[in-house]
C-alpha cells in the first residue's frame, strides 16, 4: 500500500552533517565486476538501495525457479525467472551478464519495465552471437537468454545516444569475451562520465582498454584480486545542494565525498556554484556553504548528467531563474516520461516546461507560491527527492508513495528529519 508523507519547515536554514550511502551507479558496476571476476575482486561500502539489492540478490543465486506464463508461444516452462522489478540498470547489465552464464533464464520486471526498450543493446549482444529471444513484445522486456554462446565477431557498432548504461553492460563483459571487443560507438556519446567511470572501474580490476575516436577496446584477459571500493552517492548528494540552494543559510557536511571523482554527477558541484553554493573539500568530505550571488546562468546543458535534470530544473523554477535546458533526450525512457512528468508537476507553481526540439525552456511569469502543494512521483524515486526541498519554500509539500526512494536512497527521509524537516506519514 503506497503511503504519502507531509513535509514541512519551519526554519529556512539547513545545517548539519549528512552520511550517504555509496554510489548506486559505482555499486551496480562493482557487484557485476565482481561476479565476473570468479571471487577475485571484492566490494567495499555496498549500497542499501533497492535497485543495488536486487542486482546482488540476483548474482548470488538467490532467485527462484519458477514457470512464466505468456501469450508469445515460447517454451519458457522451468526456466529460472529473474524478476528485478523496477532497477533500469539491473536489466541492461543482467541482459549482458546472463549472456556468458551457463543456464538459460527470462529476465523481467515491473509493468514500468516492460515499457522501457531493450532493443539496442539486445541487438548488440546478437551480433556477438548471443542467444536472446523477446518473451512478450519485440525490443522489450521479458527476454529469454541463452548463455555460453559461440562469439561470432568481436567488432560491433551501437547507438551513443541513446543510454550509456547499454555501452557499459558490453563492456563489463568485454574481458571475459574469447575475443574481446572492439565497440563502435555511432553518433554522439550521451551520459560520456558514465562510460568513464565503468572504464575506470575495470582498470581497478586490472582490465586494460584503449579509446581511440569513437572506438573502445578490450581485449580477452583476467581480473587481478583487488578490493573496489564504493565512494557515497553523488546523485543522491545532489538534493542536499538543491536544499542549501533553496535555504536563505545553508551550511551542511557530506563526509566520504571527493573532489574527483569516478561520477559524473559530482559535476554538481561546479553547477550549483551558480546557486551560490560554494564547495569545500576538507575533513574527509564536502561542505557545502549558501552565499548570496546573483544568478546569472541561462543555458545548462546536462547530457553529461541526465540524473540530476530534475533537482536543477526544479531548484531553477523554484527560484523564479527561467533557464534554457539541453541534453534531456534520455529522459522519456527513464523510470517514466521525466519531460512529461516535470511539466505536470511543475504547472502546480504556475511555471511551464516548454519543450522546442531538443530544447527545454522555464517559463515562470505565473510562478506562484501555494500554501499546500501535492506531488506525484509517477513511481519515480528521483521525482520525490528533486520535489521534496520545496518544502522550504511551500508550508506543505505533501509527496505521493514515499517508499519509492528506496530505490536509490532509501535513508532520504530520515536524514531529512536530522537536518530539521518534519516529516509526517498521512494516515
Amino acid at each position: 500500500m503506497e503511503q504519502n508523507i507531509i513535509l514541512s519547515k519551519k526554519s529556512k536554514t539547513a545545517n548539519g552533517t549528512v552520511q550517504l550511502t555509496g554510489s548506486k551507479s559505482e555499486c551496480n558496476r562493482a557487484l557485476v565486476i565482481e561476479a565476473l571476476s570468479n571471487g577475485k575482486v571484492k566490494v567495499e561500502n555496498i549500497s542499501d538501495a533497492a535497485d543495488t539489492v536486487t542486482l546482488m540478490e540476483v548474482l548470488s543465486q538467490k532467485s527462484k525457479v519458477k514457470s512464466q506464463n505468456t501469450d508469445s508461444g515460447l517454451d519458457t516452462q522451468d526456466l529460472r525467472l529473474v524478476n528485478i522489478g523496477p532497477a533500469g540498470t539491473a536489466m541492461r547489465f543482467l541482459t549482458a551478464y546472463f549472456t556468458l552464464q551457463d543456464d538459460e533464464v527470462i529476465l523481467t520486471g515491473s509493468e514500468r519495465m516492460k515499457q522501457r526498450p531493450i532493443g539496442v543493446l539486445v541487438d548488440a549482444l546478437r551480433q556477438l552471437g548471443a542467444h536472446i529471444e523477446y518473451v512478450e513484445k519485440e525490443g522489450f522486456p521479458p527476454i529469454k537468454l541463452k548463455g555460453s554462446f559461440e562469439q561470432l565477431t568481436s567488432k560491433i557498432s551501437i547507438k551513443g545516444n541513446i543510454s550509456s548504461q547499454y555501452i557499459t553492460a558490453l563492456l563489463l563483459i568485454a574481458a571475459r569475451l574469447p575475443l574481446g571487443l572492439e565497440l563502435h560507438i555511432e553518433g554522439d556519446l550521451t551520459s560520456r562520465p558514465y562510460v568513464q567511470m565503468t572504464l575506470a572501474m575495470l582498470e581497478q580490476a586490472k582490465i586494460q582498454h584503449t579509446w581511440e575516436g569513437n572506438v573502445i577496446t578490450i581485449s580477452h584477459q583476467e581480473f587481478a584480486t583487488t578490493i573496489l571500493p564504493v565512494e557515497p552517492d553523488w546523485s543522491a548528494a545532489s538534493y542536499w545542494y538543491s536544499i542549501a540552494a533553496l535555504a536563505d543559510e545553508a551550511e551542511l557536511f557530506l563526509p566520504g565525498l571527493t573532489q574527483y571523482s569516478l561520477q559524473g554527477d559530482s559535476v554538481i558541484t561546479e553547477i550549483m556554484a551558480n546557486f551560490g553554493i560554494t564547495s569545500q573539500f576538507k575533513d574527509g568530505g564536502v561542505h557545502l556553504l549558501k552565499e548570496a550571488k546573483p544568478l546569472s546562468r541561462k543555458i545548462f546543458d546536462l547530457k553529461e548528467c541526465p540524473d540530476l535534470a530534475q533537482t536543477i530544473i526544479v531548484v531553477c523554477a523554484a527560484l523564479g531563474h527561467e533557464a534554457t535546458f539541453t541534453g534531456l533526450e534520455t529522459l522519456k525512457i527513464k523510470e517514466t516520461d521525466r519531460v512529461k512528468a516535470l511539466q505536470n508537476e511543475l504547472a502546480k507553481i504556475g511555471v511551464k516546461l516548454i519543450e522546442k526540439g531538443l530544447l527545454y525552456k522555464l517559463d515562470c511569469s505565473e510562478k506562484f507560491i501555494p500554501e499546500r502543494i501535492f506531488i506525484n512521483t509517477y513511481e519515480d524515486h528521483r521525482m520525490a527527492m528533486a520535489f521534496a526541498p520545496l518544502a522550504l519554500l511551500i508550508p506543505q509539500v505533501e509527496i505521493e508513495d514515499a517508499k519509492v526512494v528506496e530505490k536509490s536512497y532509501p535513508a532520504f527521509w530520515s536524514d531529512l528529519e536530522k537536518i530539521g524537516f518534519e516529516v509526517e506519514q498521512k494516515a
